[in-house]
């Protein structure tokens, strides 16, 4: 593990650790485009001609475009954005619009077929054996669909606390949800603005997970850089033993 230069992680304070999800523990990437695949798989039976309307990329992300100008009320909510665009497209298409919710089901079950990065398992599995551990994402995972809710004490996400990070007040609602100040919880994720730059607005420990070596391009640090978990809890391990 190294550390970034302006500060170093107290391992003594940490009393709660909050976990991002997408790209954190699992590629997510891949499981929207797959999710998509099979929606469109599934369109093509049922809906053809809204099938045909989604295939074209552009068309897609005009029609998100649409739903968020038109409610905007839905901003953190993927889950209803995503289902209104299929209503949409099949209104656009003449066909069914009450096939939007099973659409949405379809889509929603592949999204959470996920497949863990190989250090994802075994860091819950040590992490949640030190410290209560709370699910912390913009996203719309269910962690409970994946299998690794027995993890956590808690989840929290930006689509039912109706504010995503990086607001200090979702990383507050996760410290509270364990019962712990927000200056004893260490935050761990892969983007540097919603993950490390957000939760040291909360007063919060960081530590950014940077898989791709990508270069640090904020004044703000995280108290730590990994390029995987491993290195997190060999670190953790080491001052258990010291």
């Amino acid at each position: 593990m190294s550390n970034t230069p302006a500060l170093i992680l107290d391992f003594s304070r940490i009393k709660a650790i909050t976990l991002d999800l997408d790209d954190t523990l699992w590629p997510v990437w891949p499981v929207i485009e797959r999710a998509e695949k099979v929606l469109k798989n599934w369109l093509d039976q049922r809906a053809p001609k809204t099938a045909a309307l989604f295939s074209n990329a552009e068309t897609r992300q005009e029609i998100r475009e649409h739903v968020v100008r038109l409610r905007p009320d839905l901003t953190h909510n993927l889950s209803a954005i995503r289902r209104e665009a299929i209503r949409v497209a099949l209104l656009r298409s003449d066909e069914d619009p009450l096939l939007a919710d099973e659409g949405y089901s379809v889509f929603f079950e592949e999204r959470n077929r996920v497949v863990l990065f190989e250090d994802a398992l075994s860091t819950l599995e040590f992490l949640s054996k030190r410290y209560p551990l709370v699910a912390l994402s913009n996203g719309n995972a269910d962690i409970g669909r994946i299998g690794i809710k027995a993890y956590f004490q808690a989840g929290i996400n930006a689509q039912e606390f109706g504010i995503g990070k990086p607001d200090r007040r979702i990383f507050h609602a996760a410290a509270g949800a364990v019962d712990t100040s927000p200056r004893n919880v260490l935050h761990i994720g892969d983007d540097p603005v919603l993950d490390v730059l957000g939760a040291l607005n909360a007063n919060m420990q960081t530590v950014w997970l940077n898989r791709a070596a990508n270069p640090w391009k904020h004044e703000q640090t995280p108290h730590a850089t990994v390029s995987d978990l491993n290195q997190l809890c060999v670190a953790i391990a080491a001052f258990e033993t010291a």
